[in-house]
């Protein structure tokens, strides 16, 4: 591809391009500088391509939508114009810049998006589509996919914004207005190939996105020899596929997706229209697990996952030697010497939870704990438990420690606990409190029966306090920010594989992220790596410097004193002397 604009060409006395970003032969991305130094996106095409379906009252129809609109999720025009540069005219569009990554940049980082991950961002992103569906003339996206939702991380959180407005039309537009040879063919809607476009194709286009991040493929995914491509073939081969029943992965994946969730999945991606949601509110109600779908079964017998745990256990923990001797001492040899401490009549541990700021290790360190003790691993996040039906959930809690003691020694792993077992008071609804006092039923001396179980939680202070007595949880464990050895280890595993410069210090880097979580020291190393490849050089100490400085921690001063109260308040042994020891990841 031949890019269009060079390294520090002003646009319009207005605009210094930058960096080009992506595009293809109907349009290029460039990120520019405006001249009161705000970075921006600077969408660029050649005006001779444009069809006049591209065009409304005398402008771009994707400018007169996106001046439009007024939404968090959906991304903001800033500015837009025409210029002549070798004798041929161009139309641009200016937006803001989205600090962050596509769905399919972490796609092809990441392979696949947990279903934990998944479904909060697809919910977000059809609330953004519900302000277009909504709008007075209503508009319709038509290119809901992986490169057109941008994951906003400049909130320390994944915000998708959708844009990849260039083939919106109203759903007044004409038949037959949209070009499909820029169209993703396998997140359309087979509609769109007829030149139809209504609401329920951007539904579509959303389900083939959720299954995409489930699965690290498409639905229907084809593909042609080289000798055999054409457009026309390729297009018929894609929506021949779509007779096939819809297959959600390897065997052995598709069990790992929620029932609920695959039957949702299926009626988005319905080729009957009238078969799939009707709106926005139907698909969210659905993700939310607020309405039975037809079809669904009344019960859900699906076993959780039970894993064996490989890996090097404690040695891939960096730092933290306090946190590794505490639970090698006081929890693993106690799991796996039980004749030994049987004849001190110490009790078997039933369980530990694991505390305090988010992106300090939680789950990394259960996985690690997992290796150590070499049991069989079981993994619940809230969805797992979650159930539409009265007693629903409680069947599923019983259905894991039954799962857990017939595969003893297990460990459960419960992340967010606070969401599981949340305080009751007196507006607790009655269905709400049988699930906490079953969950507390279970979990009554189940080290005597092969199970110990490990709890993470950001938030302490909100879970029942009849489950951290003693007799259900032993250990209360507060992982504060990584300490300096652990900030140390985690720049020499981010940094392990990517071109670094020999001038990269880890013991400075280290000094210089006080109070940096692994997440944010994950971020610092992807920014810098990304800043490197647009200057075509290798990660050098002051790329990650610069890095350091634009980016601060996550966790604010205040934040940490707060937890630093909660660890007075749920410590389990009275320190004896003011140097406390820390743990941290």
């Amino acid at each position: 591809m031949i890019k269009l604009l060079n390294k520090k060409e002003i646009i319009n006395k207005a605009y210094e391009v930058q960096f080009f970003l992506n595009g293809n032969d109907f349009f290029q991305k460039y990120r520019v500088k405006s001249n009161n130094g705000n970075i921006l996106s600077l969408k660029l095409f050649n005006s001779s391509k444009l069809s006049k379906d591209s065009f409304s009252n005398n402008n771009l129809l994707e400018v007169e939508i996106l001046a439009q609109l007024n939404d968090k999720k959906l991304q903001s025009l800033i500015d837009n114009g025409e210029f002549i540069k070798n004798n041929q005219r161009f139309h641009y569009i200016v937006t803001e810049f989205i600090s962050g990554e596509t769905i399919e940049d972490k796609l092809k980082r990441d392979s696949v998006f947990s279903e934990y991950a998944a479904v909060p961002i697809i919910i977000e992103l059809l609330e953004g589509l519900k302000a277009l569906h909504q709008h007075p003339k209503v508009i319709i996206h038509n290119n809901i996919n992986p490169k057109a939702i941008t994951l906003d991380y400049s909130e320390n959180k994944e915000t998708p914004v959708i844009t990849g407005f260039e083939f919106a039309r109203y759903i007044s537009s004409k038949s037959n207005s949209l070009n499909t040879k820029y169209l993703s063919p396998f997140h359309s809607a087979t509609e769109h190939f007829n030149g139809i476009f209504t609401p329920q194709s951007d539904i579509y286009s959303v389900g083939a996105l959720l299954f995409n991040m489930l699965t690290g493929i498409p639905p229907w995914y084809v593909e042609l020899p080289k000798f055999q491509f054409t457009e026309e073939k390729f297009v018929d081969s894609v929506i021949d596929k779509r007779n096939e029943k819809l297959s959600f992965g390897l065997k052995g994946f598709q069990e790992e997706i929620d029932e609920h969730l695959k039957i949702t999945i299926v009626k988005a991606l319905s080729h009957d229209v009238d078969e799939r949601f009707n709106s926005c509110d139907e698909f969210i109600k659905a993700l939310k697990r607020e309405v039975v779908i037809d079809g669904e079964k009344k019960t859900n017998s699906q076993k959780p996952k039970v894993l064996k745990k490989k890996g090097s256990g404690f040695n891939s923990i960096a730092g933290m030697n306090d946190l590794k001797d505490t639970l090698y001492n006081d929890v693993i040899r106690a799991l796996n010497e039980k004749e030994r401490f049987a004849e001190y009549e110490i009790p078997i541990p039933n369980g530990m939870l694991l505390y305090g700021p988010p992106g300090c290790g939680k789950t990394y360190i259960s996985e690690k704990f997992a290796e150590e003790v070499n049991f069989n691993f079981i993994k619940i996040i809230p969805s797992d438990i979650a159930s539409i039906y009265v007693h629903g959930t409680q069947d599923k809690i019983g259905q894991v420690f039954k799962e857990a003691e017939k595969n003893a020694p297990s460990i459960i792993f419960f992340d967010e606990i606070e969401a599981m077992i949340p305080t009751r008071g007196g507006d607790t609804h009655e269905s709400r409190s049988s699930e906490v006092n079953e969950f507390l039923a279970q979990m009554n001396n189940c080290g005597e029966r092969g199970i110990f179980v490990i709890a993470a939680t950001n938030r302490p202070d909100i879970i029942d306090p009849a489950f951290l007595r003693a007799g259900r949880i032993d250990y209360k464990i507060y992982l504060p920010p990584p300490d300096f050895e652990a900030r140390k280890g985690l720049f020499k595993i981010f940094l392990k594989n990517k071109p670094v410069d020999i001038d990269v210090d880890f013991d400075e880097l280290a000094k210089k992220t006080k109070n940096y979580v692994s997440v944010d020291i994950k971020s610092i190393i992807d920014f810098s790596a990304r800043k490197a490849e647009k200057e075509d050089v290798r990660i050098s100490r002051q790329i990650i410097f610069e890095t350091i400085m634009e980016r601060e921690p996550s966790l604010s001063e205040e934040t940490l004193n707060d937890y630093e109260l909660l660890k007075d308040r749920l410590s389990t042994r009275k320190q004896v002397s003011n140097n406390k020891p820390k743990f941290g990841f």
